[in-house]
This record gives C-alpha cells, structure tokens and sequence, in this order.
C-alpha cells in the first residue's frame, strides 16, 4: 500500500502530491463551478455568470479588487463577444464556451502580483515563441490599453 508524502513549507502552503492547499481549492472550486453549470444546464444564463463574476471581484482584497474591475470593464468594452465566468474560481472571460482570458489575484496563491493571462484559444501565435501571461501589481491608463488590444488581438 502506498502512503501520500505530504511536506509542509509554511503554515499555509502544504503540498500534497506537488499540489498546495491553494492549488487544491483552486481545483475544488473549478468543480464545484462545473457541477453548478451542469444543475442549471440549459437555465444557464449570461447573466448569473456575470453576476458570480462580479461577487467575485467584489470579494477580493483591495488591490486585487481594483485590478480585477478595471480588467472586466477593459474585457468588456474591447471584446463584448467574450463572456465572463468563473473559472478555478476566478475571473475569466470566454467565446464560445472556451477560455480566452483570465485574471488570477495576487492573494488567492499569496504571491507578490496578479496575473492577467490568455489560453491557448487567443490568436497569439507568434512564431516559435509568444507572451501569455502577465504579472500585474497596479494597472495604469497605459496598461489597459494595453491589454484592451491584447484582448482584441486574442480574439481576432
């Protein structure tokens, strides 16, 4: 019989079998959100994932909050055809059922910046090599501009 190794690194960082407890609720949300999705099946409607969205946003700690708000309202206006929804329990936007982009807060895996990254659904190929993945500590006008035509971009 074989035992799990579990290796504590801080009081709460465990890992277990390479996943830390973060990881872990992480991938207990994603099923909780698939398991929802499934009972609402075709009463499923745009706006409630809107509006788990939104209470995601809005339960965040300031300044993930204030990143995270600025992303939905650059997401929205740049490409309205992408559709919030959570996903692993944070904000994500997708088209056409798949995950374009998401916005990861700095709190959730307690690291020093959010992350604002695409799947590889956005049309990003550049080459042999090409950024996906953002580190965010405070969005400036510049910034969302930025990002506004990375969205564009993704889903062109």
């Amino acid at each position: 019989m074989t035992s799990t190794t579990t290796t504590t690194t801080t009081a709460t960082d465990t890992t277990t079998d390479g996943f830390t407890a973060a990881e872990r609720d992480a991938i207990k949300e994603r099923a909780r959100e698939v398991k929802a999705s499934a009972r609402r099946g075709s009463r499923a409607s745009k706006a409630d994932d809107v509006a788990a969205v939104l209470d995601k946003i809005a339960g965040m700690q300031e300044s993930d909050r204030v990143m995270a708000e600025r992303l939905h309202a650059v997401i929205t206006a740049s490409a309205p055809e992408l559709a919030p929804k959570l996903w692993y329990g944070m904000p994500s936007y997708a088209k056409d059922g798949k995950i374009v982009c998401f916005f990861q807060s700095a709190e959730k895996f307690s690291t020093r910046y959010a992350t604002f990254g695409f799947s590889d659904r956005a049309n990003f190929d550049d080459g042999a090599m090409w950024p996906v993945s953002y580190a965010l500590t405070e969005l400036t006008a510049d910034d969302e501009a930025r990002i506004g035509a990375l969205v564009k971009k993704a889903v062109g």
